[in-house]
């Protein structure tokens, strides 16, 4: 595994009371506990959003040690997030690519069931001020962005490759012969076959999952306690903003409104 996701994997075993729980689930039951669960998610991540603010607006009059603790909150707070939607996604992986509970306009920015990793690095560029950086930290974030560009284009060879196989006539063939007897030589059935298209997806998720932790958290170590605010503080006011617009967005199309009324 690439050192950067070996060394992200060590914080994945906290909340795993939450994750259990969903895993002693029902599909069904799964999908609404994750739901609930998201809802008191966004609730706590508001109040967040409240202190990163008020951190970067008092910064010279907060300590330090604050800081550092409230950025470790936070981070904390978007695993405990992730830590949930593993179990969610490995029990029903084929709604965490359309999920019901995020609204239309939050459906594009989906990239392999959540935002894209490199996402992060234009909320960067936008929110910390370049010339404030060193030249260590800027060659520290080079590399970094290169990594995760890198890594987004080996997940999409991966997606491309799972996409191309659920069109493939082996599979086609499959689907047409469920009963047992009419087994191929490899003794597959299309319920083989799309049990092993699942656990592709879910890797797929994870991996992406992994990829865009990792990427926030080796960017706020990059950072100072003071930019790390400034930086999650752009972030969570963006994904809160979307999910805003995106929600309305879908209220008013309930109403009927025109789309010029939007």
């Amino acid at each position: 595994m690439d050192p950067l996701l070996l060394n992200a994997s060590q914080h994945e075993h906290s909340n795993n009371n939450q994750a259990l729980k969903l895993n002693n689930n029902s599909s069904g039951e799964s999908r609404i506990f994750f739901e609930d669960f998201f809802t008191g998610w966004l609730i706590k991540q508001k109040n967040y959003l409240d202190q990163l603010i008020s951190a970067q607006n008092n910064f010279q009059n907060t300590p330090e040690l604050e800081l550092r603790s409230l950025v470790a909150q936070v981070l904390t707070h978007y695993q405990e997030y992730y830590a949930v939607k593993v179990a969610a996604t490995r029990e029903d992986v084929f709604v965490m690519f359309a999920p019901p509970w995020f609204s239309w306009y939050e459906h594009t920015y989906l990239w392999i069931a959540g935002f894209k990793p490199s996402l992060a690095f234009k909320v960067l560029d936008k929110s910390v001020n370049q010339h404030e950086l060193t030249d260590e930290q800027l060659e520290a974030l080079c590399g970094l962005r290169a990594w995760t560009k890198a890594a987004e284009r080996g997940l999409n060879n991966d997606m491309a490759g799972v996409q191309e196989s659920l069109v493939s006539p082996p599979l086609v063939n499959l689907a047409l012969k469920r009963n047992p007897a009419e087994r191929g030589v490899v003794g597959e059935t299309a319920d083989d076959v799309l049990q092993m298209l699942r656990k592709k997806m879910e890797t797929l998720v994870e991996t992406a999952d992994l990829i865009r932790m990792t990427t926030t958290r080796k960017i706020v170590e990059i950072l100072s306690p003071v930019q790390s605010v400034r930086f999650l503080a752009a972030a969570t006011q963006l994904q809160v903003n979307i999910r805003r617009v995106g929600l309305q967005r879908d209220a008013d199309r309930g109403r009927g409104a025109k789309p010029s009324e939007e």
